[in-house]
């Protein structure tokens, strides 16, 4: 979900997880609909980030990413072959898992982070703008290595940003443009760029285009 600041993309992800209950309509959840009875149940099978990470400073990375097997009673053993195990996968030095927070990178924040997401091997990803702490160049290398992996997961990802490229690089099929909590459009990023339905998705995606193409051929 793309758009500019204020559009609503927060708060729909919010609505998602069933934290904000909708004004009109529903939010289903493998069919199940998502409502205050269920809504916690439900939160145990997404995996959530936010930007900046959202890490416990007086907790150490490692202790960030078992958080979420703690309170669901996991055995030590098991929590702790899944900490190397994410940390494998997002690239992390298993010195990094002894440190706290501040004593990190922004990049490496940010995957501890989403290790967390990841701890407990959740159906669904929800991901609010998790690379937009970031200096440009760690977040222009996360979002490849980010592509990279929810292909080899194969997870639902909903992601919401502000940045057209990270869209594109991310979820290239598939992109929700909102405008005052509004679908302005829905569609692959080839079809915004060449076809878009009014003249405020033709300005967004043309402030943006230049970087993003930028961008995709610099990966290809």
């Amino acid at each position: 979900m793309i758009g500019p600041s204020g559009c609503g993309k927060s708060t729909l992800l919010r609505v998602m997880m069933g934290l904000i209950e909708p004004d009109r309509g529903e939010v289903r959840f493998d069919g199940e609909r998502v409502g205050r009875d269920n809504a916690r149940a439900l939160r145990k099978r997404c995996g959530y980030a936010i930007q900046s990470g959202g890490l416990f400073p007086h907790m150490t990375a490692w202790e960030n990413i078992a958080l979420p097997a703690r309170l669901a009673r996991w055995r030590s053993d098991r929590t702790q072959e899944r900490v190397l195990e994410l940390a494998g996968l997002m690239d992390l030095p298993e010195d990094a898992l002894g440190r706290f927070p501040a004593e990190l990178s922004g990049g490496q924040r940010q995957r501890v982070a989403l290790s967390r997401s990841l701890m407990l091997d959740p159906e669904v990803l929800l991901l609010d703008e998790p690379l937009g702490a970031l200096d440009p160049i760690i977040r222009s290398h996360l979002q490849r290595e980010l592509g990279a992996l929810f292909a080899e997961l194969r997870k639902t990802v909903v992601l919401v940003t502000h940045d057209l490229a990270e869209a594109a690089t991310l979820a290239p099929d598939d992109i929700v443009l909102l405008r005052e909590g509004t679908i302005e459009q829905r569609g692959a990023f080839e079809t915004l760029r060449k076809d878009p339905t009014s003249e405020f998705a033709g300005r967004f995606v043309a402030d943006q285009v230049d970087r993003v193409e930028a961008l995709i051929g610099g990966g290809a």
